[in-house]
Formats: structure tokens, C-alpha cells, sequence
């Protein structure tokens, strides 16, 4: 590895605000303590958490501190070890993702982040495919294994897939044998989801979901995985048999309601060992796609995040930092 610098470039913001409001500056390179690592970044993911932090929101309910560095994952180079670490080494390919790093988040060269928050990249991924997918991917797999426990025959409608989190939960559901209806965002959505293994797709704005449910699964549908809220996910419960059951992500505003006789259930990724081998596990059984909505650099961090806000982002923008 090459020397670890004193100062990196970083996507930083003093105050909240728009887009605008993120600025690149030099900050020091984080020291780490005994049971972190430093990550040397390749990569780091833009979602809306992303921009609803700028916006002011907190994931622990606690003001930040300033300047705040944006980004809750990324992949990159593990550049040092702390003294209690075992499992990881320097030069290991790793991947990461935390919503409250006191240190740092992920809009930067480097990252100090808990050892157990961070895994090797499974193989078949790349340095842009790792960054895109620790929180999409996390949020999808236990919404559909934990929260679903979704079997092999069963039928789901995952709505919302042409997004991040949607399009991981479609090719989970795909994995565990079950029959997809995916709901998605304007034709180029609806031909994405197709490609990614959708045994049914409903454009999600402008058809009657309800209707292609039905034909779906006359005797209505086993579960719904709903990645988005609003008018199209009543309907998507419409089609929900009794006794069925709906996983959905805290932040999926609006909630859907509650319905007598249907199961209803809000959550958050996990990030931790268990969960990475899982996911890892996950990658090598099944030719995982991660679509990648844009890519752009670290120094254009603001543009990326004024592309979020234009809304009908298919898959995940990614920012490459090395």
C-alpha cells in the first residue's frame, strides 16, 4: 500500500441545505482505534439517505458535528489495521457501510470505520459494483430472507424495483424461487427489471397494478416488498391475500396502512458480520446484476446529488474516488 497521507480530499458540508451546500476541501486522514480499519476509497454510494442527512435528518436523532462528510458506504483498499484486528488485513478488498461514523463518512479518500462493519468483496464484483451495493443490497436481503422469510414458489410483488434497493430485493426473491411482479418507474424501468429476472412487470405511475396483480395471482399475492410508498402501494396491498404479509424499509413514506389480517412490517439494514456472510453467500450462489444509475467523481458530489433530486433513478449512483 502506498503511505498513508496527513491530510485527503472529501466531500464535506458546513451547514444543511440544497445540493449546494457540499463542498470538496483537505481534512485529516482519520486515525483509527484498536478494533477499526482505515479503508483507502475507491468508490462510495449516493442515496437518499444521503441527501435527506444534508437536508438535516439524523440517524441517531443528534445534531452532527461540522464539517460533516457525507456517505454511509463505499468500497475501497483496507490501508490500515487496528491493534485488535484479526479477520481483516492491509490490501484486502473490502466493502463498508454505517449510518454514524463519528469520524467520517464515505464521500472521501479515506474512511475509519468498526472492523465488524466491513467485509471482503465477494469476487465477482468490482470496485464501483462493491460501492453501489452494501446498503441496497443489506436492506434488500434481510427485508426478503429475515423479514419475509420468503419460500421458494411463493409470489411477491417487489415495488418499486427499478430503484437501488428495489432491483437488489427482485433478484433476492428471484434467488429464494419465488414468482415476481415487479411494479417500476417509466419503460426504460419496466425494461430493466425484465432483464433482471421479473416474471411479471407493471410500469408504476400510469397502470392499474391491482389489475396485472390479479392476473398475477388470481387467489392474490403472498407478500409485497415495497421499496417506494404512496397511491401505487395501496394498490399493491390491494392484491395482498388475507393473511399475506408486507416488508418495507423505515423512510418508505408514506407508510402503507394497517389491514386487518395482513402482516406489516418496518425495518433497517444491519450491518455486522453475520449480515455480510450472508450476503457474500448470497452473491456467490446467483449472477447478481447491480445496475448503476451515474457515476461521477468525488469532486462532483454536488452534481450527483442534484441528479438524486430529479428523481427516476434506475439502480445507484456511485461516486469514484480512485
Amino acid at each position: 500500500m502506498p503511505k498513508i497521507p496527513k491530510l485527503m480530499t472529501a466531500a464535506v458540508i458546513d451547514r444543511f441545505g440544497p445540493p449546494g451546500v457540499i463542498k470538496i476541501r483537505q481534512l485529516p486522514v482519520p486515525e483509527i482505534g484498536p478494533g477499526e480499519v482505515l479503508i483507502a476509497l475507491h468508490s462510495a454510494g449516493v442515496g437518499p439517505w444521503d441527501a435527506d442527512i444534508r437536508g438535516g435528518w439524523s440517524p441517531t436523532g443528534k445534531p452532527p458535528d461540522f464539517p460533516l462528510v457525507l456517505g454511509a458506504d463505499g468500497a475501497g483498499v483496507i490501508a490500515a489495521v487496528g491493534s485488535r484486528v484479526r479477520r481483516l488485513r492491509v490490501g484486502d478488498r473490502v466493502y463498508s457501510f454505517g449510518w454514524n461514523f463519528p469520524k467520517n463518512g464515505f464521500y472521501a479518500e479515506y474512511v475509519a470505520v468498526a472492523a465488524d462493519v466491513t467485509a471482503k468483496i465477494p469476487g465477482r464484483l468490482d470496485m464501483l459494483q462493491a460501492g453501489a451495493v452494501p446498503i441496497t443490497a443489506l436492506t434488500a436481503l434481510r427485508g426478503i430472507d429475515d423479514i419475509l422469510n420468503l419460500k421458494r414458489g411463493e409470489t411477491i410483488i417487489v415495488h418499486g424495483a427499478s430503484g437501488g434497493v428495489g432491483n437488489m430485493a427482485l433478484q433476492f426473491a428471484k434467488l429464494r424461487g419465488a414468482r415476481v411482479l415487479a411494479t417500476a418507474s417509466g419503460n426504460d424501468g419496466v425494461k430493466l427489471v425484465r432483464k433482471l429476472g421479473a416474471d411479471a412487470a407493471v410500469e408504476g405511475h400510469s397502470k392499474d397494478i391491482t389489475s396485472a396483480a390479479r392476473q398475477f395471482a388470481p387467489h392474490g399475492v403472498d407478500a409485497i416488498f415495497a421499496a417506494a410508498g404512496g397511491a401505487a402501494l395501496t394498490q399493491c396491498l390491494d392484491a395482498l391475500r388475507p393473511g399475506g404479509r408486507i416488508a418495507y424499509p423505515n423512510g418508505v413514506e408514506p407508510e402503507p396502512k394497517k389491514r386487518p389480517k395482513i402482516k406489516r412490517t418496518s425495518y433497517d439494514a444491519v450491518a455486522g458480520r453475520r449480515s455480510f456472510e450472508q450476503l457474500a453467500r448470497a452473491f456467490k450462489s446467483a449472477k447478481i446484476q447491480v445496475p448503476i444509475a451515474a457515476i461521477f467523481p468525488l469532486a462532483r458530489a454536488a452534481e450527483a446529488h442534484r441528479q438524486l433530486a430529479k428523481g427516476h433513478v434506475l439502480g445507484k449512483i456511485v461516486l469514484r474516488i480512485r
